[in-house]
């Protein structure tokens, strides 16, 4: 089963339980997938729907920084929410030593030696990382490895 399936069986689940928490999630991600279907004219397989759920992700951590610095507890633990549900979907998180392993593995091959060097890194480290990383916080690790 499709990752885009595996979310319409749990919006048909989620809709037969009257959960509308999980209802309103996933009917969030089925219309960011949607979206992206209809702008770009092609049908979405699972790296692509894998991609727009890391974005949402994304967006969700840096949503929780926002509301946690102004102090809305309330937007906050609705965004952890939506969090949580979305990693369910994720693939499962690298540890830190296999993201590292990973990066000097990338550097070892593209020959970086600068800064300068980092498109090339992460050229090759985004498609393995997709999903499985934060992408922020690899470019960091990056750079204090080149830089240093």
């Amino acid at each position: 089963m499709s990752l885009k399936e595996q979310l319409q069986q749990d919006m048909k689940q989620a809709m037969r339980g009257g959960d509308k928490r999980r209802l309103g999630v996933i009917r969030l991600v089925m219309a960011a997938i949607k979206q992206r279907e209809v702008d770009e004219r092609i049908e979405l397989d699972d790296a692509a729907v894998t991609a727009v759920l890391d974005k949402m992700a994304k967006q969700r951590r840096e949503s929780i920084a926002q509301y946690s610095k102004a102090g809305r507890d309330d937007l906050v633990e609705q965004e952890n929410f939506e969090l949580e549900l979305l990693k369910t979907y994720l693939p499962e998180q690298l540890e830190e030593a296999e993201i590292d392993a990973m990066i000097e593995a990338a550097i070892q091959s593209t020959g970086a030696a600068s800064v300068k060097d980092m498109g090339k890194i992460m050229g090759q480290l985004k498609p393995r990382l997709q999903g499985r990383a934060d992408m922020g916080a690899v470019s960091a690790r990056i750079k204090a490895r080149l830089s240093g």
